[in-house]
Order: structure tokens, then C-alpha cells, then sequence
């Protein structure tokens, strides 16, 4: 029994997938983090890590998709594991053309006489997987209501499609909840603060790593083959890893050397640190963060990117005032907490697990952070407020309700962008969707504190 178990699990990459997806099923746990942690304690294989990564993410990625599909072969009620592992097998056939069809079967039975503790079960998933393959899967045009259809060809909640609908309509929708199911990218910031673009450029292809330029932002670079965390580029501080999106925050901010600059819920310091390079590594940087353990982040970012001016400070955002003097900030940036829903493609959980009531709660948070930032703000400073969201009524509707509060602050147009940047930008607001520039959907707005004597 003991050579059965060692040849099945050690290092077998579609039982890892199937024990990582019944974990974020059950415990709510995040995907990215669990593949992680799965590769270094199953020993995966560095050939096999891009296999388990793809058929993890994919299967999450189009599980109704897939439940729909399977809906016709399964008779009776199957057990939560049995179901994932026949999603599993059924994303490799459909969606994977590298893996024979037999193989991804043959697999999957083998792990069903793994875990079960009879015959009957692996008999199942062997006839389910045999019928599809001899019938085909169904088709989805057969879905008459436009929403449902593009909530299952996509693999989003409905009540999530029409909000999207409602707000963006129905082509950038469409277009948004596919691009949410495609790879992320893997992309750089250069740390200008110790060298140029071309230089980090130079670095990374001395070390045979095959990246390229960004088109959007001249700071970011694109990895397209290995780990850039993995690189002496990265060790030396030379280059971060971060989402192009969430580099416009730093450009928002408009900051300049000799600064004082706070950044609200800083962790894990991407942001920070992009802000610190803009500002020269001269000036003050007050990063706060309401966890005392993300801090660590903060600070191993920065000392190895050789920035020395971020003072890093647990504090609740909320509470800020309580800890700092009013006006006493010449910017601010305020990251806050919000529905994620930018970022599916780096966690597809997410939109299973989020409900339409979850909004709710999320704006009062984000106005009392803005409201305290507020207060900080020195006359004439300026402040962002930044989402990695693209709910138009949780971001909109935060901008509103806090101008409406405080009327000397106006909102203003985010300037020295590229084009394709300016083109997203509508009175000082600026929604990146997934599908403009392959990043994470991201929100910014920019304000300025116009000052109690101004008009």
C-alpha cells in the first residue's frame, strides 16, 4: 500500500493540482499561495511546475465552464474531491491540446483508485471521462439568455456579468471576462533609483533571461521565460516584480525629491518603493500598514532595492490622525482595501467566493481611510486613491461620496502619462481594464486640496 501511495503522490503534478484546488474549496485558502507552498513540499519537479500552475489555475479559472460540460455525463450525487478531480481531467481534454486525451483519463483513474477506498469510484470517473470523450462536450450557444451564456462560456457568476453589463456593457465585458481567464503576465520595475532601464535590460540578458520593454510605462519590463525573483538582477535590487498597473499610483502622486509622503496600507511595498525611487530616495516616506507581520515585507523590499528613506509603521489608516498633525503630508496615497476583482486572472477564487452583499461593507472602510487622509493633506497637496478593482459603483461611488464630503477637494487629471494611459483617464479618474494593456484591472483617482481660501 505504501509503494502504491509513494508511486501516486510524490511528485505526481495532477494530484498536487487536485489537493490544492479541494483546499481552496474547502478552506477558502488563495490559490497562488497554496501552489506555492505545494511545489516546495512535493517536491514538484522544475519540468512539471508550469504543468501543475496550468491545469490549477485553469481548472479554477473555468469551473462552471467545466460543471457545465460534465452536467450531462454525471448520474446521482458525487463526492466535493470526486467532482474536482473529474473538473481536472476534463480541463486537460478541453482545453490543453499537449495532453493526450488517454493520458489525462488514465491519470485521473489512477488517483480515484488512489483516494478511494473502493472500485466503484474510480469505475465512475473512468465512464464519465470515456463518455465525453466518445459524445463531446455541449455546446454553449444552446444558452439562450445572453448573460447566463457569457457567464458560463467565461466561467464568472452571473450576478457578477450584469453588473459589469450594466455599467460597461456587453462587448467590454465580454472582452474583460476572457481576458481574466488568460495567463498573467510577468512583469518588472527597473529600481531607477540605482540604474536606467537600459541597463536593467543589459543585466537580465547577460543572465539569459528573454525580457522586453514595455509599450505602456518605460519603467516596466516584460519577463517571458523564468523567475524573475530567481535572477541576481532581482538580488541586487537592480529590478521588482510588480503588476504594470500598479505603477500608475506613482505617477499619479507626482511626487518630487524632499517630499514628506505618506502611503496608507502600504504592505507588501510595491507601491512604496516605486514612490521612494520617484522621490530619489530623498525626502520622508511613511509607509503604514495595519499588520505588524506585512511591515517585514516592507522593509526586506526596500533594503534590498538600497531605498533608505521609507519609515515603515504599524498603524491603522483609519487612526492616522491620532499619530501624525494635520496638513502635515505634501502627498498621500491611499491603496485601499477593496473587492480585488481586477486581479482574477492572479486569483480566480476570487470570483466564486465574493458576493454582491460583500460591496457593502467595503466603502465605508474606504471612505474613513480617505476622510483621515484628508486631514493630513496639506493646502495644495495632493492625494491618490487607488483600487485593484474595476467595480464602476465601488469606485465611482467612493470618489462621489467623498467629494461631496469635502468640496475643497478636485479632482485632476493624471499628467505625463503615455497615451494609452490619457486615453483610460475621464475627469481625473483613470480605470485600467485587464484587456487595454494585459495588466491587473486598477482604479486611480487623483485629488488636489484646493485650499480653504480658493475658490
Amino acid at each position: 500500500m505504501t509503494k502504491k501511495k509513494d508511486k501516486i503522490w510524490d511528485g505526481n503534478v495532477r494530484d498536487a493540482a487536485l489537493t490544492i484546488l479541494l483546499a481552496v474549496d474547502k478552506q477558502q485558502a488563495y490559490s497562488n499561495l497554496l501552489l506555492h507552498q505545494t511545489i516546495e513540499k512535493y517536491n514538484i519537479k522544475p519540468k512539471d511546475r508550469a504543468l501543475l500552475t496550468e491545469i490549477t489555475y485553469g481548472t479554477l479559472q473555468y469551473k462552471m465552464t467545466l460543471d457545465y460540460y460534465l452536467e450531462p455525463f454525471v448520474r446521482g450525487k458525487l463526492d466535493d474531491w470526486v467532482r474536482w478531480l473529474l473538473r481536472l481531467s476534463l480541463y486537460q481534454i478541453a482545453y490543453l491540446s499537449k495532453i493526450p486525451d488517454h493520458a489525462a483519463v488514465n491519470e485521473a483513474v489512477e488517483i480515484a483508485k488512489h483516494r478511494a477506498r473502493h472500485q466503484g469510484v474510480s469505475k465512475t470517473v473512468n465512464g464519465i471521462l470515456r463518455s465525453v470523450l466518445r459524445d463531446g462536450i455541449r455546446d454553449t450557444t444552446d444558452i439562450k439568455d445572453p448573460i447566463e451564456r457569457l457567464s458560463i462560456e467565461t466561467s464568472h457568476p452571473s450576478w457578477l456579468v450584469r453588473r459589469y453589463v450594466e455599467a460597461y456593457g456587453i462587448q467590454k465585458t465580454s472582452d474583460m471576462l476572457f481576458e481574466n481567464n488568460l495567463p498573467p503576465q510577468q512583469t518588472i520595475r527597473v529600481n531607477t533609483a540605482k540604474v536606467t532601464t537600459d541597463q536593467a535590460l543589459e543585466s537580465l540578458w547577460g543572465e539569459k533571461f528573454e525580457v522586453v520593454r514595455s509599450k505602456v510605462l518605460p519603467e516596466c519590463l516584460h519577463l517571458l521565460t523564468g523567475q524573475a525573483a530567481r535572477t541576481e538582477s532581482y538580488k541586487n535590487g537592480l529590478i521588482t516584480i510588480q503588476d504594470e498597473s500598479s505603477m500608475i499610483p506613482a505617477y499619479a502622486l507626482q511626487v518630487e525629491p524632499g517630499m514628506r509622503v505618506l502611503d496608507m496600507c502600504a504592505a507588501p511595498g510595491g507601491k512604496t518603493t516605486h514612490i521612494a525611487e520617484k522621490m530619489k530616495n530623498e525626502g520622508e516616506l511613511i509607509a503604514t500598514d495595519l499588520h505588524a507581520h506585512k511591515l517585514k515585507l516592507i522593509k526586506s523590499n526596500a533594503e534590498r532595492l538600497g531605498l533608505t528613506i521609507i519609515d515603515a509603521q504599524v498603524l491603522d489608516g483609519r487612526k492616522a490622525t491620532e499619530q501624525f498633525e494635520k496638513q502635515s503630508f505634501d502627498r498621500i496615497l491611499v491603496d485601499a482595501p477593496c473587492s480585488g476583482l481586477g486581479v482574477i486572472r492572479r486569483k480566480p477564487d476570487i470570483k466564486y467566493t465574493k458576493k454582491e452583499e460583500d460591496f457593502s461593507s467595503l466603502q465605508p472602510i474606504q471612505l474613513q481611510l480617505l476622510d483621515s487622509a484628508y486631514e493630513l493633506l496639506k493646502n495644495e497637496g495632493k492625494m491618490v486613491y487607488s483600487t485593484c478593482t474595476v467595480d464602476k459603483i465601488e469606485n465611482d461611488g467612493t470618489v462621489s461620496a467623498f467629494l461631496e464630503k469635502h468640496p475643497d477637494m478636485e479632482l485632476e487629471p493624471v499628467p505625463n502619462v503615455p497615451d494609452v494611459l490619457k486615453e483610460l483617464q475621464t475627469n481625473g479618474m483613470m480605470q485600467v481594464f485587464p484587456q487595454d494593456f494585459s495588466s491587473d484591472g486598477f482604479f486611480v483617482a487623483a485629488f488636489r486640496k484646493k485650499g480653504e481660501f480658493t475658490n
